[in-house]
C-alpha cells in the first residue's frame, strides 16, 4: 500500500490513490496507525520514570522539571516555557494542559533524557 501523507486542519492523514484516507492521528496526544492497521487513534501519556508518576497536570510537570534544574519562565498564560541555566535548551508548552499534546511530550522527552518516557495509555 502506498500514498501520501497530508496535514489538514492538525489532522495527519495518508492519502492513497484513488481516493479515500487510511485513519487519521490527531486530538489529544493522539496518535493513529495502530497494530493491524485499523486506524485507531492511541491516547499518549508523559510518564516521570524514576517514580512512575503519570504527568496528568502542569504542576506535576513543574515540580519535576524543577528536580532537573528546569527554571519556568513567566510568559504568557497560553504559553508556559522552562529553560535550563547554562544551556541553550528550551521547553515550550501550552499553559492549558488540556491542549498538551505528544508533540510536547516528546519534546521534553528529548530534552530530559532518562527522565521522562511517552507510552500508550
Amino acid at each position: 500500500m502506498s500514498g501520501v501523507w497530508v496535514f489538514k486542519k492538525g489532522v495527519m492523514s495518508l492519502e492513497i490513490p484513488g481516493g479515500g484516507s487510511s485513519g487519521s492521528s490527531g486530538g489529544a496526544g493522539g496518535l493513529g496507525g495502530g497494530p493491524g492497521g485499523e486506524g485507531s487513534l492511541r491516547r499518549k501519556v508523559l510518564i516521570h520514570l524514576a517514580s512512575g508518576e503519570v504527568v496528568s497536570s502542569m504542576e506535576i510537570l513543574e515540580r519535576r522539571l524543577a528536580e532537573q534544574g528546569w527554571e519556568r519562565y513567566s510568559t504568557s498564560p497560553e504559553l508556559v516555557q522552562f529553560h535550563k541555566p547554562a544551556t541553550v535548551h528550551l521547553i515550550s508548552v501550552p499553559g492549558d494542559f488540556g491542549r498538551f499534546t505528544s508533540v510536547h511530550m516528546y519534546d521534553v522527552v528529548v530534552k530530559c533524557r532518562n527522565v521522562f518516557e511517552v507510552r500508550d495509555a
